[in-house]
């Protein structure tokens, strides 16, 4: 699963908020059924015990799913679950959520449902050792929430179309099953569905039969899948389809949307990434065909469903053609869901505490393969910089190691963030280079092999590890994946006469919460200034270990004008630069060459912004004055999103010295643009800035200018995505007519898209009455409006610059957060947390959040969680504030 769409939600979930240092086990245990089997607990959630001691018990699983579809809210089906018994001496649970059940046939009897909308209980008498036969007929409504099936009317042209998304636990939504990894089952799906619909599954259909108005789909039984592996979807989708591999691939988009793809894109990507997997892995691809269909009101980025991965529209959707940017995302979400269908279907965890190895070996294959498409120079510093959020995470005190228990299915995504994809890739990386890459792709191989169409657990995956290393690697595994935390480096010495006489590595805790100083392989770099250019003068491979490490190599090396001591990102720590090197690094930005260490460059600047090192106006100026000769796209890219950051902070702080440094932001935006406009890359970067900078009224009569047409930028086109990003950040200052031009956008483009796009430049407005309106319709969670507007009004409720107005409910919020913790599903609740929540950097505002912690304890983790990170994040923006006007004050 990819999920992009969440990346600043989830920087605030983690385990626990104690941070404690106890030892580990080797591997979280699976917990084994008791003695005498305690009653299943009446609520919507499944338990690791529980699950386990029904694994423990089922052998020999298979569904046959007949399901009818009409395109009407409701859907019907009769599901038989076939299934081993070892043992029937104790009632057996079936999940279904939600459902009418018109009957219930067991082992041939008919029995009257003991069903409390949640699951299903057969009491023992019913059951018998050795095979049984379960038969629920039922109906149920569809999902609007983005999980089960969910159902969408196309606001376009009124078709209907359908999906599902069944992680962690939603396939019960759907079909009655026993709705957890473990144990594996086949699926043979039969669907009715309309005339012009397709029905897509994870087997290519073998047989489609006209019945009037209808169509009978018949798709053959699947390989043994997970329940949340196995999927469904269904609609008058346009298709498009290739057979030029030995794979038959094909696209799947909403009609109305059609004309907003390349399929040729897709497939180009589709079609590499197979072959490069299948060589990689040593294992053909295991399935029969690679469906891929992009789907609306989609919760997260991508799902890696077995042969029919869903992607989210609104991210891989554009009515331009594609930037450079945008073609490299496309590409390494597609080989991300790609690389599950091997590490995630093929073989699967056994309970969600494995999750995290799903998700962090997909996101680190997925740079391998870009690696070898794109290039070096342009996939790993995306991954330099996809650490970013794993290292503030695991600075704060909310981190959590990564690999944790998980009590129940309400709990398998409270640990999902960038510890999960980030650190989690970041480590594999750092095996890799420990123990060599032919070795490691040893024993990925191995582990698949030992476990196809099965399920693993981070032991086995350890022991393949060792097994092809011929090495344990699980003490290593003991120290990175069960303790908490990130550690800094930084490089010390001292020069006589030009030259190095003493050098080390010092290492120390981000957080003194979580001590562990870790054993780790880098690269440590000399870089010297010489005729316009900074250049590496010499590089060493160092294992490091410990408070300090000598590096006796370079002793007597020509003394450096900059060290950087994780040369090329082979480990995960935080870099420190010693004083002459970030001196350095500010003044010499443009001096280098090679775009890595550039981008590490960068990352040092902004780091020194929110450690103090570097106070904000002086972190504006280091970026304006290499803002527009940084040649690499990317970067230029990342060095733009730090500088709209920075932006942010002054919109908070206000006052005469704010508006001058976004005066000159502004100005050297829109400079930018001009020069680069007709770059389709660059100008797109400088335009979308710009929009989000903008706040004068100079530059609001710009947007506005754009929007109607008199103001022109070279040759640029500006796309419908844009026009929404102008509009909404013209109601956001409430310049004069903004809110009328929601209505004149929406006659333009009334697609899914522009919906919400209305819908944000609505809530984002300045109006105390919009504000608590829509507050109300987010805390009364009646249903009434569906999670992906919703999701909408969170982001765009209290942007920065509107202080009076959040603070006007921020009391509220607050007192309100128990009542909404104990009502919300954990989906809309990680949101709501994480936006919700009130800041106001200002120390009274710290003491607020403060107290809310004091009186937390009877909220859930997460939430307690949220309040911690908000914390946080509100104490680091008084900080840069002090510093801010410290700095001011003394010139």
């Amino acid at each position: 699963m990819n999920l992009i769409l969440r990346t600043s939600a989830f920087a605030l979930i983690a385990l626990s908020s104690s941070g404690a240092q106890a030892q580990a086990p080797a591997a979280a245990p699976q917990a084994a059924p008791s003695a005498a089997p305690q009653a299943r607990a009446a609520n919507p959630y499944l338990s690791q015990e529980d699950a386990a001691a029904r694994t423990a018990r089922i052998s020999s699983l298979a569904y046959a799913i007949d399901i009818t579809l009409t395109g009407e809210p409701t859907f019907s089906s009769s599901t038989q679950l076939s299934f081993d018994l070892s043992d029937a001496s104790t009632p057996l649970t079936i999940d279904l959520d939600k459902a009418t059940i018109r009957k219930l046939v067991v082992n041939g009897k008919s029995l009257p449902p003991d069903y409390n909308n949640w699951f299903i209980s057969l009491p023992a008498s019913s059951l018998r050792k050795g095979h049984n036969s379960v038969t629920v007929d039922y109906s149920r409504e569809h999902s609007t929430s983005g999980e089960g099936l969910h159902r969408y009317v196309d606001k376009a042209d009124g078709r209907v179309y359908l999906y599902t998304h069944f992680e962690p636990a939603a396939a019960h939504q759907m079909f009655p099953s026993f709705d957890q990894p473990d144990p594996k089952a086949t699926y043979t799906l039969t669907a009715i569905a309309p005339k012009d619909w397709f029905v897509i599954s994870s087997t290519p259909e073998t047989r489609v039969e006209d019945q009037g108005a209808n169509r009978r789909w018949t798709f053959p039984t699947t390989p043994r899948l997970s329940a949340y592996n196995f999927s469904m979807h269904a609609g008058p989708y346009k298709m498009w389809q290739d057979t030029s591999g030995p794979i038959p691939m094909r696209l799947f988009v909403r009609q109305s949307v059609s004309d907003q793809v390349v399929p040729a894109e897709w497939f180009r990507i589709t079609k590499a990434g197979l072959a490069y997997y299948d060589d990689y892995f040593g294992i053909p691809y295991p399935f029969k065909k690679y469906d891929q269909i992009l789907v609306p009101q989609f919760i997260y980025g991508a799902m890696e469903n077995a042969a029919a991965i869903t992607f989210t529209e609104t991210r891989f959707l554009s009515d331009q053609p594609m930037t450079t940017e945008r073609s490299r995302n496309l590409s390494s979400v597609i080989l991300h869901e790609m690389a599950h269908q091997w590490f995630g279907d093929l073989v699967t965890m056994r309970w969600w505490n494995g999750l995290w190895l799903n998700e962090s070996f997909a996101s680190y294959m997925q740079t391998l393969a870009s690696s070898k498409a794109d290039g070096a120079d342009a996939t790993w510093p995306a991954f330099f910089q996809s650490k970013q959020g794993a290292y503030a995470t695991d600075s704060s005190i909310t981190t959590h190691p990564v690999e944790v228990p998980v009590a129940s299915t309400a709990n398998a995504f409270d640990n999902i963030d960038s510890i999960t994809y980030n650190k989690g890739a970041s480590v594999l990386h750092q095996l890799r280079k420990l123990i060599g890459d032919e070795v490691f792709q040893r024993g990925v191989h191995e582990y698949l092999v030992a476990h196809a169409y099965g399920n693993a657990t981070l032991d086995d995956f350890i022991g393949a590890m060792s097994s092809a290393s011929g090495r344990d690697l699980r003490p290593w595994a003991q120290e990175w994946l069960y303790l908490p935390g990130v550690d800094k480096l930084s490089a010390d010495f001292a020069c006589a006469d030009g030259k190095i006489s003493r050098f080390q590595l010092l290492q120390s805790p981000a957080n003194a919460a979580n001590p562990t100083l870790r054993k780790q392989r880098v690269q440590v770099a000399l870089f010297n200034a010489a005729g316009g250019k900074l250049a590496l003068s010499t590089k060493q491979v160092v294992d490091y270990a410990g408070a300090s490490t000598a590096v006796p190599a370079f002793l007597g090396a020509a003394c450096p004008d900059l060290v950087y001591p994780n040369y090329e990102d082979w480990g995960f720590v935080k870099v420190v630069l010693d004083p002459a090197s970030f001196a350095t690094a500010r003044t010499h930005l443009a001096q280098v060459d090679d775009t890595m260490l550039r981008s590490m460059l960068w990352r040092s600047l902004i780091d020194g912004r929110n450690e103090g090192t570097l106070a904000l106006q002086d972190f504006i100026g280091a970026v304006l004055d290499n803002l527009a000769r940084e040649p690499d796209s990317a970067l230029l890219s990342q060095a733009l999103e730090a500088l709209n950051s920075a932006r942010s902070y002054l919109r908070i702080f206000g006052g005469a010295q704010a508006a001058v440094l976004s005066t000159r932001i502004e100005d050297t935006l829109w400079t930018g643009l001009l020069a680069d406009a007709d770059d389709r890359d660059r100008g797109t970067d400088w335009f979308d800035t710009y929009v989000d900078a903008a706040g004068s009224k100079v530059s609001l009569d710009k947007l506005r200018g754009i929007l109607d047409g008199r103001v022109a930028i070279g040759g640029m086109e500006i796309s419908q995505e844009q026009r929404w990003m102008i509009v909404r950040q013209l109601n956001r200052f409430d310049a004069p007519g903004s809110a009328a031009l929601i209505a004149a956008e929406l006659k333009r483009d009334s697609s899914e898209r522009g919906q919400l796009a209305a819908l944000a430049a609505t809530v984002i407005r300045p109006d105390p009455a919009v504000k608590q309106e829509w507050l109300g319709k987010l805390q009364a969670m009646d249903g009434s409006e569906p999670f992906s507007r919703l999701r909408v009004v969170m982001s765009s409720l209290y942007p920065e610059g509107q202080g009076a107005l959040a603070e006007a409910s921020a009391e509220q919020r607050l007192a309100s957060l128990a009542q909404i913790d104990a009502k919300a599903d954990p989906v809309f609740l990680r949101n709501y947390a994480s936006q919700m929540v009130p800041t106001a950097c200002t120390p009274a505002s710290v003491a607020r959040l403060q107290q809310a912690i004091d009186a937390s304890g009877a909220l859930s983790p997460a939430v307690r969680r949220a309040l911690q990170s908000k914390h946080e994040a509100d104490q680091r923006c008084v900080n840069i504030r002090a510093k801010y006007e410290a700095a001011a004050g003394s010139r």
